[in-house]
């Protein structure tokens, strides 16, 4: 680069905006797009600022998940038993499904 050109200046983006976006899960690319940058340059210069909501946002859905579950809301209490405890809406009893053998 020659002295006569100016240095790219970097873009001021709000960055509570950002933490808020990914906390809710938007995608790198919602976010650069919310922004107005590249999502390349949202990824160098704010990777580690978004990977931290993220998992802040996910933290506070798991809680809000679990309280939910201990007030009684029972349709929570069966989406976390699938999730977690391997429940089934259909269990299988784990034994063979083949027919009978028929007998005369």
């Amino acid at each position: 680069m020659s002295e006569d050109q100016p240095k790219k200046q970097k873009k001021l983006v709000d960055r509570d905006l950002i933490a808020k976006l990914a906390s809710i899960q938007c995608t790198n690319k919602e976010i650069a797009e919310v922004v107005g940058i590249s999502e390349t340059a949202l990824t160098r210069r704010f990777g580690k600022m978004i990977e931290t909501n993220k998992q802040r946002g996910r933290q506070s859905l798991r809680r809000t998940q679990w309280q939910k579950a201990h007030d009684g809301d029972t349709r929570m209490m069966i989406f976390l038993g699938k999730q977690y405890l391997n429940q089934k809406d259909n269990p299988e009893d784990g034994e063979d499904r083949a027919p009978l053998p028929w007998e005369d």
